[in-house]
């Protein structure tokens, strides 16, 4: 809307020229969500709390986690509204790549919402069934591929980009795509969820995430850049950097009230919508492998789960203490400041490797 506004005052205030470059509407919009997610920190907290959407602590897991019981969760409300409402004031509305990924982050923040809402107010510890949740997963990936392939009209939609090589491609077709957009946001939007275990732990490899995706967003939107890098060019891809800027200022906005010892969670409200919402992106900019090596944070919490559990169904025997693998090291004797702080390093390498992909070809 402000774009909007900028646009129609531009003829006769010329700084408002400002609004035309995408570098200062993801400033913008990076400071206007990190504000909107503190000022209005609080106030979400002090609602939660009068809704008595308290955390219940698995007394099986590291001791130092009892006394978070009781701990407002859901807080990832926060996270959904400072994005969207950022994105609506500073986005380019014309530009359909921010309406996917609007109705992606909506609409799987809503299916996050009735499984924490149901956990905790109806006190039914299984939540949304799993396979409701499934289904509803499985609806919005696929809807989004469909709606990527035959409304976007985006280009390059039926070949994956192999990163460190020039121009190696692999052609898997529509229903290829599909399944591709299938497992890269379902798998993403659990990953994250299943990594949403410790205090500010998701908070900022989700920042990072979303930096390197921008990286990649700005170059896909450029035929320029795009062409000399050997990067898919997908034309107006440039303007999912905004979108990308609204996470990063919304996601360190939350950690200020999720840092240890935390006063909120983000709820599967806010880590499915997240997750998936980071795939999505991946998918639009069109480094579905890249975007494996970057997030490989969240993709160690999910296959140490899927290794503990089909190494006890076989087996009867346990390859983690306690799984997801965050729960391992407490149980090893880390702090869980060590554990969240590690975990960032971690996060940081793997961004480095990811864009060291743009130039190593």
């Amino acid at each position: 809307m402000l774009y909007i506004l900028a646009q129609y005052l531009e003829p006769f205030i010329g700084p408002f020229r400002v609004f035309d470059y995408v570098t200062f509407r993801a400033l913008l919009a990076g400071l206007l969500s990190l504000t909107i997610s503190m000022v209005f920190g609080k106030p979400v907290i002090n609602w939660l709390r009068k809704l008595k959407v308290g955390q219940t602590v698995r007394t099986d897991g590291p001791q130092t986690h009892l006394i978070k019981s009781g701990t407002p969760t859901m807080g990832g409300v926060l996270i959904i509204l400072s994005i969207t409402i950022t994105t609506l004031l500073v986005a380019d509305l014309s530009n359909l790549y921010i309406w996917v990924l609007l109705f992606v982050l909506i609409s799987t923040g809503a299916l996050g919402f009735i499984d924490d809402y149901r956990k905790i107010v109806y006190k039914d510890p299984k939540g949304l069934p799993p396979m409701a949740k499934m289904i509803g997963q499985s609806v919005i990936s696929i809807g989004t591929g469909l709606f990527l392939i035959y409304v976007v009209n985006m280009p390059n939609t039926t070949e994956v980009v192999v990163p460190f090589f020039k121009s190696v491609q692999h052609p898997f077709g529509v229903i290829g795509f599909l399944v591709i957009t299938y497992f890269v946001i379902v798998g993403s939007s659990n990953a994250v969820n299943l990594t949403d275990g410790l205090d500010g732990l998701v908070s900022v490899p989700v920042v990072i995430v979303a930096s390197g995706l921008a990286v990649f967003a700005y170059i896909a939107g450029h035929k320029i850049f795009a062409t000399y890098l050997y990067l898919p060019h997908v034309p107006f891809a440039h303007e999912v950097v905004v979108f990308c800027a609204a996470i990063i200022g919304a996601s360190l906005g939350f950690l200020w009230f999720n840092a240890y010892p935390a006063q909120v969670f983000m709820g599967d409200v806010g880590a499915l919508s997240l997750g998936a919402v980071l795939g999505t992106i991946a998918i639009i900019v069109r480094q579905e492998i890249v975007f494996g090596i970057m997030a490989g944070l969240f993709v160690l919490e999910a296959v140490s789960v899927i290794l503990q559990v089909g190494s006890y169904k076989l087996r009867k025997k346990r390859i983690f203490l306690m799984a997801p693998i965050h729960h391992h090291f407490e149980l090893k004797g880390w702090k869980e400041t060590q554990v969240v702080v590690r975990f960032w390093i971690i996060s940081i390498i793997l961004l480095l490797i990811s864009l060291s992909t743009i130039k190593l070809r």
